[in-house]
């Protein structure tokens, strides 16, 4: 099923609310936050009210698609639509009082992703696209990427202290990390994302990504002419994007290609 307007205005609208209602519950310093998995793993009041908020209207004006969610929403559809949330993409950063969070939401179809939207309240930015949607920044196109090796490009990425330490994964982080010009971790998946699709970050990878995480942005550097991979590599599920031969080397180096 083709992306509409109505499903462009809607994943807009969803996560331009969902934003504005966590960042009203910070401003108001009633957050409650607690840990999930370990202290940088945290949910607060405002992540439950964001995702209720996007839920509640998905009921509504959506009531035949299926819905996942980062805090717990869960829903078969009929449709063979499924939308999938992230109320608060950055909560350690949101909780710390750090403005790198947002919220997303992704539109896919099966193991296909449609379409995504990320709201960044703190600067009141919305970026919508997919792969069939080129992809807009508050209304406007936003440039197509331009193909380049990734030793010209910064890289955002991710590694847990824990991961550092004793992980065997992170050999294959190791080696696409040494790659880039430099290296980015700023502590949200779909911001990083959003850097990729409009330019300011160069090219991304992560491993053990939920689809909450990757979706979204996914969508957003589809939609902005970027490749997305995802690569089996030392026994974890790697995401890679960016510019084509950029996400191609990365790709390479987690596999171990050469090596």
């Amino acid at each position: 099923m083709d992306v509409t307007p109505e499903d462009v205005t809607l994943a807009s609208e969803l996560v331009v609310e969902a934003a504005a209602l966590a960042a009203r519950i910070r401003a108001e310093d009633d957050l409650e936050a607690r840990a999930k998995t370990g202290v940088s793993d945290l949910v607060t009041a405002a992540d439950l009210a964001a995702e209720a908020r996007i839920v509640e209207r998905l009921d509504a004006e959506r009531p035949h698609d299926g819905l996942l969610g980062e805090e717990g929403t869960a829903r078969d559809g009929s449709s063979g639509r499924r939308w999938v949330i992230d109320p608060v993409d950055g909560t350690y950063n949101f909780a710390s009082g750090f403005d790198y969070w947002c919220s997303a939401v992704a539109l896919a179809e099966g193991d296909r992703v449609l379409l995504g939207a990320v709201a960044h309240h703190a600067t009141g930015t919305v970026v919508v696209g997919g792969p069939d949607v080129p992809t807009t920044r508050n209304g406007r196109p936003v440039a197509r990427l331009e193909d380049a090796p990734v030793a010209r490009l910064s890289a955002a990425t991710y590694a847990h202290p824990a991961f550092i330490v004793d992980h065997p994964g992170f050999a294959s982080w190791r080696r696409a990390a040494a790659l880039p010009a430099t290296i980015r971790m700023l502590g949200s998946g779909s911001m990083d994302l959003v850097g990729v699709a409009t330019g300011r970050l160069g090219c991304w990878f992560q491993h053990s990504t939920p689809d909450w995480d990757w979706l979204p942005g996914q969508a957003l550097v589809a939609g902005a002419g970027g490749t997305t991979e995802r690569v089996e590599a030392d026994g974890l599920r790697w995401s890679v994007a960016g510019p084509a031969t950029a996400a191609r080397e990365l790709a390479a180096a987690l596999r171990g290609d050469g090596a």
